[in-house]
C-alpha cells in the first residue's frame, strides 16, 4: 500500500530483527521484514528497496545450505548493511572468509575502537575514543572481501566495522539495534541518511494512503469490522468509518471474557459518539461453553479464534452486500505468529486474528493496520481524532481474560479476576501511574493457597499482578512499583475481592517471558 521509499530487512532468523524495524520506523523510514527464503529475484524487482539490511541469525555461513540472500541483491546499486550473521554472509558471498570461533567468540557487552579514516556511517561515534556495542557471535570474519576496508575493531573482532565505500556496502559484527549499543540510533540515522531517505513515513501521510487503499479495495461493498474495544480494533473501525461511512457495520463480540463494565463502555462510545452501525453480539454462553474444561493455552487461543470466525460469519450472512471482514491485525502479531518455513525462527504463540479466513466465510480480509507497530497505531488514532484517554488505553488481548486465567476457565474465576483487575487499575490511576505503564493486568493463578483472615482459615486463589513498560510490545520490562504501592494494592485486593487471599508481583521481562501469561 505504501508509496514511500522502502527499506528491506532480510531476516536470517535473529531474535532481535524486529528491533531493527523499530529503530528505522522511529526515524520515519518505512521498512519491511521478509525471511530470506521469500526474497527472490522477482521479489527484489517488485519491492524495489532504496536500501537493504541483512539481519543476524543463529546459523553458520560455513555450514552447507546456510541461509543466503539472492546474489542479485548485490547488483541493485543500493546501500547494504550486514549485521552479525549478515556481515559474515556478505563477506562469504563477496570473496572474504569466515572461520569458526577459536577463541574469538564474543557474547555480551564489548567495545570497538576506530581504525583508519572517519566515514559517514560513523558520524557521531567514537567521541570518547571507543563505543560500547553488543556482540553475539561464535564465528568470525578472518579475511574481508575485496574492496572492503576496516574502520573499527574489537578484541574478538578485528573486522568489527568494514565497508566498501564505492559500492556503499557496510558490515558490522555487533548489533546496533539493541539497547546495549547505546549509540545505535545515531548509527542507523547515518545509514538511512547516506541511503537518501528523507524520513517521510508519518501517520498523517499513512492515514490518507490507508483511506485511499480501503476505498480502492472495498469499492461499493459492505465491510464487517470485528470491534473489541481495544485500541487496535477501535482505530481500525474509525479509519474505516472515515473511508467508507455507512458501508461499515461493526460487530462487538461479547465473549464473556471482558473486563468489568467493558461491554457497556464500548457500546456507548461507538454508538453514541461515532454514530456507527454497531451490533452488540452477546455470545458469552457460546464461548464459555466451548472453553469449558480447556486448560491448554494454544487450544484456548485457537478455540476463541474459531468461534470469532463463526460469530462473524453468522452476522455477515444477515448483512446484505457484506464482502469484507476488517481486523485490527498489527505487524507484531504477524511477526509473532509466522514461523518461516525451513528457517530458524519459531512461532511464539497463535494470534486469533492472524492467518487468513476459511473459505466458507466467503469474505475477504481488510487489515489496514497490518504494517504498523502499536505506538504507530496510537499516533494514527491521534490523527483520526480519537480521545487521548482512549488512545492511551492499555492493550487488551482479543482472547480477553481467557489468557489471564491459566488453567481451566470457570465463571467463578472470571468474576474474581474482573474484580481484582478493577481494583488494581484503580490503584494505578489513583497513584498517577497509568500513562507511565504500557500494560497492566491481574492473572488469577490455577492454585489455591492457605491464608488467615480474622481468626479463620481461608483456602482461596492466588493472583499475580503484571505491569510492564514497552514501546510496541516486542520487548518489555516490568514496572518498578514501590513496595508501598504493592503492599497497599495487595491489601485492597484481599479485602475487597472475595476468593483471593494471596497477591504476587511478576517481575519477568520479555524476553524471556511474554507479557501475557498465556
Amino acid at each position: 500500500m505504501t508509496q514511500h521509499d522502502r527499506l528491506l530487512i532480510i531476516d536470517f532468523g535473529s531474535q532481535v530483527t524486529q528491533l531493527i524495524a523499530r529503530r528505522l520506523r522511529e526515524l520515519n523510514v518505512y521498512c519491511e521484514i521478509h525471511p530470506y527464503q521469500n526474497v527472490t529475484d522477482a521479489f527484489l524487482e517488485d519491492f524495489a528497496p532504496k536500501a537493504v539490511i541483512f539481519s543476524g541469525g543463529p546459523a553458520s555461513v560455513i555450514d552447507e545450505n546456510s541461509p543466503r540472500p539472492p546474489r542479485s541483491v548485490y547488483d541493485l546499486g543500493v546501500p547494504i548493511l550486514g549485521i552479525c550473521y549478515g556481515q559474515q554472509v556478505m563477506m562469504q558471498d563477496l570473496g572474504g572468509k569466515v572461520e569458526r570461533g577459536h577463541g574469538t567468540a564474543e557474547f555480551g557487552r564489548a567495545y570497538v575502537a576506530p581504525k583508519g579514516s572517519q566515514i559517514e556511517l560513523l558520524f557521531g561515534w567514537f567521541l570518547d575514543g571507543r563505543e560500547q556495542v553488543w556482540m553475539s557471535h561464535g564465528d568470525h570474519v578472518s579475511a574481508i572481501a575485496p574492496g572492503f576496508e576496516v574502520f573499527a575493531t574489537s578484541p574478538g573482532a578485528p573486522f568489527a566495522i568494514t565497508a566498501d565505500l564505492d559500492r556503499r556496502f557496510f558490515a558490522v559484527q555487533f548489533h546496533p539495534e539493541v539497547h546495549h549499543t547505546p549509540n545505535g540510533k545515531t548509527f542507523y540515522e547515518n545509514f538511512v541518511r547516506l541511503a537518501g531517505f528523507t524520513g517521510d513515513w508519518t501517520m498523517g501521510a499513512y492515514k490518507e494512503e490507508a483511506i485511499r487503499a480501503i476505498r480502492e479495495q472495498v469499492g461499493d461493498a459492505h465491510v464487517i469490522c470485528g470491534l473489541s474495544g481495544g485500541v487496535d480494533s477501535s482505530v481500525t473501525a474509525v479509519l474505516l468509518h472515515e473511508a467508507i461511512g455507512d458501508q461499515l457495520t461493526c460487530v462487538f463480540v461479547d465473549h464473556g471474557l471482558l473486563r468489568q463494565n467493558e461491554a457497556e463502555d464500548v457500546v456507548r462510545m461507538f454508538r453514541d459518539h461515532y454514530n456507527m452501525k454497531l451490533i452488540h453480539a452477546d455470545e458469552a454462553e457460546l464461548f464459555l461453553g466451548e472453553l469449558d474444561g480447556v486448560s491448554d493455552p494454544e487450544t484456548k487461543r485457537k478455540t476463541i479464534g474459531r468461534l470469532f470466525i463463526d460469530v462473524f460469519q453468522k452476522y455477515a450472512s444477515e448483512i446484505e452486500g457484506a464482502a469484507f471482514l476488517a481486523q485490527g491485525t498489527l505487524y507484531p502479531d504477524v511477526i509473532e505468529s509466522v514461523s518461516f518455513a525451513g528457517g530458524p525462527s519459531v512461532t511464539i504463540k497463535s494470534h486469533h486474528n492472524v492467518g487468513g479466513l476459511p473459505e466458507k466465510m466467503g469474505l475477504k480480509l481488510v487489515e489496514p493496520l497490518r504494517e504498523l507497530f502499536k505506538d504507530e497505531v496510537r499516533a494514527l488514532g491521534h490523527e483520526l481524532g480519537l480521545p487521548a484517554s482512549f488512545i492511551g488505553r492499555h492493550p487488551f488481548p482479543g482472547p480477553g481474560l481467557a489468557i489471564r486465567c491459566p488453567g481451566e476457565i470457570t465463571r467463578q474465576k472470571l468474576e474474581i479476576l474482573r474484580k481484582a483487575d478493577a481494583v488494581y487499575i484503580d490503584q494505578i490511576r489513583k497513584h498517577g501511574l497509568y500513562d507511565e505503564i504500557w500494560q497492566a493486568f491481574v492473572a488469577i493463578l490455577p492454585v489455591r493457597t492457605v491464608g488467615v483472615m480474622g481468626d479463620g482459615r481461608t483456602y482461596d486463589f492466588a493472583c499475580a499482578l503484571r505491569a510492564v513498560t514497552s514501546v510496541d510490545g516486542m520487548t518489555a520490562d516490568y514496572y518498578p512499583f514501590s513496595h508501598e504501592f504493592l503492599g497497599e494494592t495487595a491489601t485492597r485486593i484481599i479485602n475487597e475481592v472475595p476468593g483471593i487471599n494471596r497477591v504476587t508481583y511478576d517481575i519477568t521481562s520479555k524476553p524471556p517471558g511474554t507479557i501475557e501469561w498465556e
